[in-house]
């Protein structure tokens, strides 16, 4: 059997419009790209994508291209072997400029090894059982609230009504970020992404770079004054746990707060304000589902947060950085290279899930990879994003009458994250 060759394989991906380096590509209905997934995890190995085929290897020296890791076992391999796929520089595209770190810190996504080990043990501890406990109820206090107005005000638009106000809240409230900061920084962070994705014409890649860099210089600020507040009178949230904890004779700076409270905006509060909307619209695509969590939801909430989180999968991709020569599903690679963690087909891979395309929220085992795929780097925020969408959902499902979206979700185009912008929804008060 004739061995197809990288120019090959890359002619039959053109073919079915699957060239993952293209913006064309995420612009493609998510059916389409589900599909380009599918043809990829069928390869023998992992396919090189943004630049001509064996150019950089035959110059001796890395391009700027990346190989895509689709499977689900090459994904959790790279995850959990981070002396070989390194997260540093950076895990997004474009990787975060050397200045920019100096300037406002390096987020842990982009640490390895002692540094990132340390700053995880810091963060680590200051989630004492106490705050943990705390932070459970005031979920529970949240969820119930945002459902309180949603029911009096009747909105129209459920992302930002509900789906982004649950988990922004839970996290200010967990930092402990005094009232009057919170809707100027709600609102930094609502431009800055904004035009988070692919479609954008000049003005807005003008404009987005300087938008954010001024977003992160206004939370720097905020966070470096109330960490000096805390260090003086701590309150018992999480803001005083880590300026005041003691790692090693280490806590955390003002910087590196601020860099923290950045990445919690991230993954604290995109990540699950995108997997509620996803939700929201999966359980109304299938009101059999939606049935059966509604009739017991204690037995199934678990089951139907882990398969909304499967199915819609958030995070879309992460980067890894080789950095020494090893091998990974079939291929060979050499220090320098990038690969890239496509998440959104790791959990989708025929291999591991029987009916990936279908939605079943008594899926077990469910072994999905929305939270990352283990090692060093597993989302640390993984328990309390369930609970947040557990509490929220149990509120939705048993206070209005006939909660339902309406139409389509309103999708980002990103090569990201699965950002929903807009989702039209409608209820009948109890």
């Amino acid at each position: 059997m004739k061995i197809p060759t990288q120019a090959s394989t890359q002619q039959m991906l053109r073919a079915h419009n699957a060239d993952l380096a293209d913006p064309l590509f995420w612009q493609l209905p998510r059916s389409e790209r589900l599909k380009a997934f599918a043809l990829l995890r069928g390869l023998d190995a992992p396919v090189l994508f943004g630049e001509s085929p064996g150019s950089s290897r035959r110059a001796g020296r890395t391009g700027k291209g990346f190989y895509a890791l689709v499977k689900h076992a090459d994904v959790m391999e790279a995850s959990r072997q981070p002396r070989q796929f390194a997260s540093a520089p950076g895990v997004t595209t474009p990787e975060p400029a050397a200045w920019a770190k100096a300037v406002f810190g390096n987020s842990m996504v982009n640490m390895d090894g002692t540094e990132h080990a340390t700053m995880r043990r810091i963060v680590s501890r200051a989630f004492t059982p106490r705050l943990l406990a705390a932070a459970e109820e005031d979920i529970r206090d949240v969820a119930r609230r945002v459902v309180d107005e949603m029911l009096a005000e009747r909105p129209c638009d459920f992302v930002p009504s509900v789906a982004s106000r649950m988990p922004f809240e839970v996290i200010c409230n967990l930092m402990g970020i005094p009232e009057r900061y919170r809707p100027e920084i709600a609102d930094r962070v609502n431009h800055a992404s904004e035009n988070v994705g692919v479609r954008r014409g000049v003005r807005a890649r003008l404009r987005v770079p300087g938008r954010g860099l001024r977003a992160l210089a206004h939370m720097q600020l905020v966070m470096a004054k109330l960490a000096r507040e805390r260090r003086r009178h701590p309150t018992g949230d999480l803001i005083s746990a880590l300026v005041r904890a003691d790692i090693d004779g280490q806590s955390l700076s003002s910087r590196q707060l601020g860099a923290f409270f950045s990445l919690l905006l991230v993954a604290g509060v995109e990540t699950t304000r995108n997997a509620i909307a996803h939700g929201l619209t999966l359980l109304t695509e299938h009101p059999e589902q939606r049935e059966v969590l509604a009739a017991d939801f204690e037995q199934y909430a678990d089951g139907a947060v882990d398969e909304i989180v499967r199915h819609s999968t958030p995070i879309i991709q992460f980067r890894r950085t080789v950095t020494t020569e090893c091998a990974l599903g079939g291929r060979e690679f050499r220090p320098g290279e990038k690969v890239v963690l496509f998440y959104a087909s790791a959990n989708r891979d025929e291999a591991v899930f029987t009916d990936p395309d279908v939605f079943d929220i008594t899926r077990n085992p469910n072994p999905h990879l929305g939270y990352g795929g283990g090692g060093p780097h597993y989302c640390l925020g993984s328990h309390l994003a369930r609970q947040e969408m557990k509490a929220l959902f149990h509120e939705l499902l048993t206070r209005p009458r006939d909660l339902r979206a309406v139409g389509i979700p309103e999708l980002v185009d990103s090569n990201f994250d699965n950002r929903v912008r807009t989702l039209r929804f409608a209820f009948e008060p109890s």
